[in-house]
């Protein structure tokens, strides 16, 4: 799974996401993508399930970008431990998709293929996405 090297700050604050993207609203890598209409956070377990269904669809051919990397901690305390006793570990990480960012793109592949692989992807994903085209 995607998790980073190190990050600047061990626990992050929530935060809020609002908004929609400025950054990664195009097609730059493939010809074919899957973008976001909604807001939410994507873990790095559900990127790396998109990802799979992608390439399993695909088999040997095309080419695949991943265009969001999950870089924010989230914690949780463990089971039955009582309130206080401050923030809990980390436990998984994130990235917070605004309306707009392109998640994946593909290349090397017919458009029926392409339609139909990153719809499987977007099957995985908690957001509303929709498939996008040069």
């Amino acid at each position: 799974m995607l998790m980073p090297r190190k990050v600047k700050h061990r626990k992050w604050r929530k935060g809020v996401c609002k908004g929609i993207e400025t950054r990664a609203t195009e097609l730059v890598f493939g010809s074919f993508g899957l973008k976001s209409l909604g807001t939410r956070r994507i873990s790095a377990r559900q990127i790396e399930a998109a990802r799979r269904a992608i390439l399993r669809y695909l088999k040997k051919g095309g080419k695949v970008w991943i265009r969001i990397f999950p870089a924010k901690p989230v914690t949780k305390k463990g089971i039955e431990v009582p309130m206080g006793g401050g923030k809990g570990a980390v436990d998984h990480y994130v990235f917070p998709v605004k309306p707009g960012r392109i998640i994946f793109e593909l290349e090397g592949i017919k458009e029926e293929t392409a339609r139909e692989s990153l719809r499987t992807a977007a099957d995985k994903l908690p957001v509303k996405t929709k498939f996008i085209k040069k």
